[in-house]
């Protein structure tokens, strides 16, 4: 195997234990909540005008599924929607009180969980950091640029 397939192997695994230790906790303090509806909130939480193309990029999902999603967080209670005065075409989302409790979950989790890595961080240098940050984001310029050729723009409004 060369390093390149070590990298990838070594991304994906890092990955896969992440999601599987925090999935743990995520779902015995957010039971009864679906994951998706969790990340929308978040979204929403941390992203000012929110709107159905934002999320739906965000997701590397299509407008309709999201839509859907928006939808029943909608019904649920978790999310309301508003239009600008000045825009009244386009439709935005925000957090309803119920919304900003899950969020306040999640956020507390996501703390914890980099509270319990963080001694793997302090180890390690700015120079390091800023090299992976460096590849991680050449990297995923790539993979835009690969998505982009099959027809799907992820940056576009």
């Amino acid at each position: 195997m060369n390093k390149e397939e070590q990298v990838i192997l070594s991304f994906r695994d890092l990955y896969n234990k992440m999601v599987w230790l925090n999935k743990l906790k995520m779902e015995e303090s957010l039971k009864g909540y679906k994951s998706s509806e969790v990340h929308c909130i978040e979204y929403i939480g941390r992203n000012v005008d929110s709107n159905v193309t934002k999320l739906a990029e965000s997701f590397y999902m299509t407008r309709s599924a999201i839509s859907k999603v928006t939808k029943k967080l909608i019904k649920k209670g978790y999310i309301e929607s508003y239009q600008k005065t000045d825009n009244k075409k386009e439709i935005y989302f925000r957090l309803t009180r119920q919304g900003k409790e899950i969020y306040r979950i999640h956020d507390e989790l996501h703390k914890e969980f980099q509270e319990r890595d963080k001694p793997v961080f302090e180890q390690v240098t700015e120079e390091q950091f800023d090299s992976m940050l460096s590849f991680m984001e050449k990297y995923s310029r790539h993979l835009d640029a690969e998505i982009k050729k099959q027809g799907v723009d992820t940056n576009s409004e």
